[in-house]
């Protein structure tokens, strides 16, 4: 629904008490009218847009019974899951979020598909709400393939399951542990007849994980099932539901890829373009920061996003000037209509309110669309 838009028309022989008092009538309406509400999808493949730049879809393909995922700020609900499925098949969904392509279907601004020797890192944070009454798996899904394709089923698929619940497991045969990302998996191996699938399930659930998707993928390719000259195409964050599903939740999601390498060869380094300075005032328990993101470069920066990580025990409780999301982590700063553009030589200002809990430090790396930035 359209915000009302009220408007005060002058006329004459009106007194200025009265017109003031229609002007606060006025501020009053507009300010009572409501935030843009959250976005239901019920077709099957249907696909929404969060944060400018993330795809919500609700990808029900195994069932034909209804199934509605809610967009949120910054994630989304499965908001009616209805029917089940044997146990022992495939699922009957996967409700997600994800960056970069997928099945024709493209993120806005993404960085993806990527050659996987030009990234140096593809830093993503994930926040799972979870319910008790579903047969499901939390899953989050990183796809590969020999070449940068925007459609169709990729080469190899790479599963990372956050939780399991029910009699339920992944796609082939257990082949043993290992240890990615400073935890411990059980890894998996199989083929669904499409693609290679590579699963690594966590021994107990994980609801909120800040971490870097190339430690899979450089996994990945140390298993055979993916070369350096291959792509990453997309990464994925949801629910395999078997039975039932409704209240599962992505609470918040964010995800960046950074690249910069010389495909077949090391990484040179790019030129670097953008500077950042980062100000604090911090008190027992909470600070605020003010940052500044300055563009060195010849051309201007539209639709920036500076991406960084909080240090250990810091949340963002509110921010100005951009969006930040998530609230801890591995976070993403996007710039707002009236400072998305950062013109050759220019800057943009945001900042926000925090807490945290130990000594207080900051971050000690700025990264600007993919960039990394030099601090003042």
């Amino acid at each position: 629904m359209r915000p009302l838009r009220p408007q005060v028309r002058t006329l004459r022989g009106i007194s200025g008490a009265l017109l003031a008092t229609l002007a606060v009538i006025a501020s009053l309406v507009t300010a009572a009218a409501p935030a843009q509400a959250d976005t239901t999808v019920c077709e099957p493949f249907g696909t929404t847009t969060i944060q400018g730049r993330y795809v919500v879809q609700n990808n029900r393909w195994g069932t034909s019974a209804t199934q509605c995922v809610t967009a949120t700020d910054t994630g989304f609900r499965v908001s009616q899951a209805d029917g089940s499925v044997p146990t022992d098949g495939a699922p009957k969904s996967y409700p997600s979020v994800f960056n970069g392509c997928h099945y024709t279907t493209c993120s806005p601004g993404t960085e993806l598909p990527a050659r996987l020797d030009t990234v140096s890192e593809a830093p993503s944070s994930i926040s799972y709400g979870y319910v008790g009454d579903a047969v499901y798996n939390a899953s989050y899904d990183i796809w590969l393939d020999p070449t940068p394709r925007t459609d169709g089923v990729n080469r190899t698929e790479i599963m990372i399951w956050f939780n399991r619940v029910g009699p339920i497991q992944p796609i082939g045969s257990r082949v043993g542990t290992a240890s990615v990302g400073g935890r411990s998996w059980e890894v998996w191996t199989g083929s669904n007849g499409a693609n290679d699938v590579l699963s690594f399930v966590a021994p107990s659930a994980i609801t909120d994980w800040s971490f870097d998707v190339m430690d899979f993928v450089r996994a990945t390719v140390a298993r055979g099932l993916a070369e350096d000259d291959w792509y990453l195409t997309s990464v994925q964050a949801g629910f395999e539901p078997w039975q039932n599903g409704t209240g599962l939740t992505v609470k918040s999601f964010s995800s960046t890829v950074e690249t910069g390498g010389t495909p077949g060869g090391p990484d040179p380094g790019p030129g670097v373009a953008c500077e950042v300075t980062y100000g604090t005032n911090v008190w027992q328990g909470g600070f605020t920061a003010d940052v500044t993101v300055g563009n060195n470069g010849t051309a201007a920066v539209d639709d920036w996003r500076l991406a960084f990580t909080l240090p250990s025990g810091q949340r963002i409780t509110n921010a100005w000037n951009a969006t930040v999301t998530p609230s801890a982590g591995t976070v993403t700063a996007t710039g707002m209509g009236h400072n998305a553009r950062i013109a050759p030589g220019g800057s943009a200002t945001f900042g926000f309110q925090g807490t945290y809990g130990g000594a207080f430090t900051e971050p000690d790396g700025f990264s600007l669309n993919g960039t990394p930035c030099t601090t003042a």
